[in-house]
């Protein structure tokens, strides 16, 4: 039997590739990345207006032809994080590793400080502040938001869209001043 999963949208040239932690089943079984209503992404993007329209799932297609690109650090799909393994954690994101080296795009947004530490080996006691990172992938730079999952009480909608802005500023700031078409 297949894995239940999303399909990865990378290719050379991308400006932007949002990763996030795993599929959740809902969005697996759509086939649309963060696609549970409760999901904060898309209504994040829209309030900060990220790409000067509203978007929502589904929409992966069209800001792909528009260089923005999506995966995740683990492939599978589970209802919660718990169920993954360490192993398959550590070798999902030794695969991400290698997939944004290979497309190299110019930054990558980990969406959750729990990816960011699956993809660098950062332990529990280091803090992680969000934003831009030191860490790179590649030439690829890294920043790093709040996951948008609804099982992160942390962070409300409108602050969620207060970081995509700050995203949006950091990406005009590296060179990349990425137009919705």
């Amino acid at each position: 039997m297949a894995m239940l999963t999303l399909p990865d949208y990378l290719r050379p040239g991308l400006h932007l590739v949002f990763v996030g932690l795993n599929p959740g089943l809902y969005s697996a079984q759509t086939g649309k990345y963060f696609a549970r209503p409760t999901n904060r992404f898309w209504p994040a993007l829209s309030q900060a207006n990220f790409f000067g329209r509203e978007v929502k799932a589904g929409d992966e297609k069209i800001l792909f032809e528009q260089g923005v690109g999506f995966t995740d650090v683990v492939k599978r799909a589970t209802a919660q994080i718990d169920e993954l393994t360490r192993d398959e954690i550590i070798a999902d994101a030794q695969k991400l590793r290698r997939k944004i080296k290979n497309f190299s795009p110019a930054a990558v947004c980990l969406l959750g400080v729990t990816g960011f530490r699956w993809v660098f080996q950062i332990p529990a006691q280091r803090q992680v502040a969000l934003g831009p990172q030191t860490e790179i992938i590649g030439a690829s730079r890294v920043y790093v938001l709040p996951s948008p999952s609804p099982a992160n009480a942390h962070s409300s909608l409108p602050a969620l869209a207060a970081e995509f802005r700050q995203l949006k500023i950091w990406l005009r700031r590296i060179g990349i001043n990425y137009r919705a078409q």
